[in-house]
């Protein structure tokens, strides 16, 4: 056994650690994984272990693709290799004497798994830190907390659910603290896997909240992204309660957002590259040309950002604003796609925080394919060296499809964009690209056969 393995294992027995589970994320962003032993542990932290393919062969509900080329029944779904990073080592507090760490994939020849979403990270902010860049991120998220099980809930048919308390209530310390038992225990447990949170609080809707995770550097930030979703809910049950992080939940009710925050670093001089206080606006050159990119390129990757069917109920001028409608960029504007922050005192506060904020990602997405897309974008605006328009002022809902592009507005549309796209295939890699629209086109082609609730009540008796 080698040092670096050895000091893990220390540590571990020094933490009355007598367990240790191991996981990875697949396309749709679900936590996929297993407990090992203690020596099965050593033997992965040192030579890897074999993970079934299987994991990129099927969809959210585990029903096998008949369209995807990485595996399937033509390959006999093979196990492919996983490998543990120490760095994800972290101890889960709600979990007595267990520890947990990430994993990544990688092919027959020992190479990263282009498809793997974590692999597709590391690939886009190694290049980032090439060209002289340290990406910084932060993510926010909304979510509806139920008083369900996942037994009601399939009782329920997933309708008439009991939300943790009633009424709007944005911004609430009432009924924040009415559930302090739960919050305390989410905001304790969470800082203690490290996940630390730098905000908590209830948002307009029947038992929502909107967390805002501590920014980080930008593949620690999508670790703890990715983590959070699986984490909240596993607290919550131990607390007897259900959390959902479908963008939206009811027709009547405002999305769940995933924002995304980003801006780029020296990190030597520790400075914030997007800041420029002689700017009208307060922003570096590099930091429009970023802003720049991600617009170009935000049609033919909106599919990345909002990767399900249910995706696009949230956004569009129909629904209950606060979600991107069309390709906009404002200062401090939430109703555009992008919204440019300088601080919490405009132009007299540039500097550390300024940054831009991706509001078209909703609380559905795969932290991994969404930063690694946005990231992408903004660096070929850098390469390219993209100029900039003005900034929207007032609402971007009032525009029209001459004054700015509207976003793709089903699945179908924004998967059959990224299909076509030279960039993301440039970027991203075209085996990532290939793999994610199959996943994305047999998403379509399920809900084409679904028989929903709607088409019954609407068609059943009167036609």
């Amino acid at each position: 056994m080698g040092n670096h393995a050895e000091n893990i294992l220390q540590n571990l027995k020094e933490k009355n650690i007598e367990r240790i589970k191991v996981g990875a994320f697949d396309t749709d962003g679900i936590l996929r994984g297993k407990y090992l032993s203690f020596d099965k542990f050593v033997s992965a932290l040192e030579s890897g272990f074999g993970f079934c393919d299987v994991v990129f062969g099927w969809d959210s509900s585990d029903v096998l693709y008949d369209n995807a080329q990485f595996t399937g029944w033509h390959t006999g779904y093979p196990d492919m290799l996983a490998r543990l990073d120490p760095t994800t080592l972290r101890v889960v507090p709600w979990e007595p004497n267990t520890a947990f760490m990430l994993g990544d994939f990688y092919n027959a020849a020992g190479l990263p798994l282009e498809i793997c979403p974590r692999q597709t990270l590391k690939r886009i902010v190694e290049k980032t830190k090439k060209l002289g860049f340290e990406p910084i991120g932060a993510l926010e998220f909304e979510f509806f907390f139920f008083k369900e099980t996942p037994q009601s809930v399939r009782e329920k048919n997933y309708r008439n659910l009991t939300p943790l308390t009633p009424g709007m209530f944005g911004y609430s310390i009432l009924r924040a603290s009415s559930q302090q038992e739960l919050v305390h225990a989410l905001l304790k447990n969470l800082k203690e896997y490290d996940i630390e949170l730098e905000g908590f609080h209830t948002e307009t809707g029947p038992g929502v909240y909107e967390a805002a995770i501590r920014y980080d550097e930008f593949l620690k930030i999508a670790d703890k992204a990715a983590l959070f979703k699986t984490a909240v809910k596993e607290i919550a049950a131990r607390n007897g309660v259900m959390v959902s992080f479908m963008a939206k939940t009811s027709p009547n009710l405002p999305g769940c957002s995933g924002h995304m925050h980003q801006s780029l670093w020296d990190k030597e001089k520790k400075q914030n590259l997007f800041a420029d206080p002689k700017d009208e606006n307060g922003m570096s050159t590099l930091f429009k040309n970023y802003v720049a990119g991600q617009l170009k390129y935000m049609p033919e990757t909106t599919v990345f950002v909002a990767p399900t069917i249910n995706s696009y109920k949230r956004t569009g001028k129909h629904t209950l604003a606060w979600a991107p409608c069309n390709v906009t960029w404002g200062m401090d504007n939430r109703t555009t796609a992008l919204r440019v922050i300088l601080g919490p005192a405009g132009l007299s506060s540039v500097g550390k925080s300024t940054r831009v904020e991706y509001r078209l990602a909703g609380a559905d997405i795969n932290p991994y394919i969404a930063m690694a897309a946005s990231l992408a974008s903004g660096l070929a605006g850098i390469e390219q060296k993209l100029s900039l328009g003005k900034p929207l002022k007032g609402s971007a809902y009032t525009l029209s499809v001459k004054e700015a592009t509207p976003l793709p507005r089903s699945l179908e549309e924004s998967t059959a964009l990224l299909k076509e796209s030279k960039f993301a295939r440039d970027h991203l890699g075209s085996s990532f690209v290939d793999h994610f629209v199959s996943t994305r086109e047999w998403e379509v082609e399920q809900f084409k056969r679904a028989v929903t609730n709607w088409e019954l009540e609407r068609y059943f008796e009167i036609i």
